[in-house]
C-alpha cells in the first residue's frame, strides 16, 4: 500500500477500450463515490449512513454507504489515519459541503450522530452561510444554507 494507491491494493476492473477516436465528450460515469480514510470503519460509515439516511455494506477493509440502493460514500480502512486538525494542524484531505433547507434540523442530526462543531456560522452580508463540523474520524464538512430573505 502506498499513498499514491487510493484503492490500497484492491482490484479495480477497468473495461477494455477499443483504439481509435472517441466521439463522446466525457467519460460516462455510472456513479461517483467520495472515499474517506478511517481507522474505525464502523464508526465512520455509520456516521455517514446516518447523515444520508442510508445503509452500510461492510467488508473487512472497506465499507460502502448506500442511499436508496446506490453507492454514495466509501470508507476504506486506514489503520494509521491521522485525524485532520482543522484549521491549523494536520491538513484536511477533502471536505463536503452539504446544502440544506433546514440548518437547525441538519445540525441536530449530525450532532446526534457524533459530529463536532469546528467553526460556528458567521452572520455577514453574504446571502448564504455555513457552519464547519468534523465527522467521527475528524474529516471536516460544512452544512451550508441560503439565508432567508428579509422583506
Amino acid at each position: 500500500m502506498t499513498p499514491t494507491d487510493p484503492h490500497q491494493g484492491r482490484s479495480v476492473r477497468v473495461p477494455a477500450v477499443a483504439a481509435g477516436p472517441c466521439d463522446d465528450a466525457a467519460v460516462k460515469v455510472v456513479f461517483q463515490v467520495v472515499v474517506f480514510d478511517a481507522a474505525d470503519l464502523a464508526e465512520e460509515s455509520s456516521f455517514w449512513a446516518g447523515v444520508f439516511g442510508g445503509t452500510v455494506d461492510a467488508e473487512d477493509d472497506w465499507h460502502m454507504v448506500l442511499v436508496d440502493g446506490q453507492p454514495r460514500i466509501g470508507v476504506q480502512l486506514a489503520p494509521n489515519h491521522v485525524r485532520p486538525d482543522w484549521p491549523d494542524g494536520a491538513p484536511q484531505q477533502i471536505h463536503l459541503d452539504l446544502w440544506v433547507d433546514d440548518p437547525t434540523a441538519a445540525h441536530d442530526r449530525v450532532m446526534s450522530l457524533g459530529a463536532t462543531v469546528l467553526k460556528d456560522a458567521e452572520d455577514g452580508d453574504s446571502p448564504d452561510t455555513f457552519q464547519v463540523y468534523a465527522d467521527p474520524a475528524g474529516h471536516p464538512f460544512c452544512i451550508c444554507w441560503v439565508k432567508p430573505r428579509e422583506h
